[in-house]
């Protein structure tokens, strides 16, 4: 069964909100996190495994400082583990690609920002 005109108009409107909101959120989002530092990543392993091993021995010995302390070394490796990675190795000033990187954030936001003209442009071509 086809379409009315309206609810036709209406499924192009929410297909273009959607589109919209999508292309901002994929922008809002895209440079968030950067490359992990695995090094920290195996650190805070070791040291959550360590803390789990602190707090069974706190558990075994019945002392409540060791499984206070077992709890702090996990909690920590966590927190180490989830902590933001760095954004890209232009950004530490001994990395060659620090050399020759004139303005990385500049460069990724208008980048981003022409990738949001162009959707919308297609969109804009789609409809008219």
């Amino acid at each position: 069964m086809p379409l009315s005109e309206q609810e036709q108009r209406l499924l192009d409107e929410m297909e273009r909100n959607l589109y919209q909101n999508d292309a901002d959120f994929v922008a809002t989002v895209a440079g968030r996190r950067g490359k992990p530092n695995y090094t920290l990543v195996v650190v805070g392993a070791l040291l959550a495994i360590a803390g789990v091993a602190a707090l069974v021995a706190g558990v075994i010995t019945q002392l409540a400082v060791i499984g206070v302390v077992g709890f702090g070394l996990m909690l920590a490796g966590v927190l180490i583990v989830l902590s933001p990675g760095r954004r890209d190795a232009a950004e530490s000033p001994s990395s060659p690609a620090a050399v020759g990187a004139a303005r990385p954030s500049a460069a990724r936001s208008s980048w981003t920002e022409r990738m949001n003209e162009r959707w919308d442009r297609r969109q804009e071509g789609r409809e008219g």
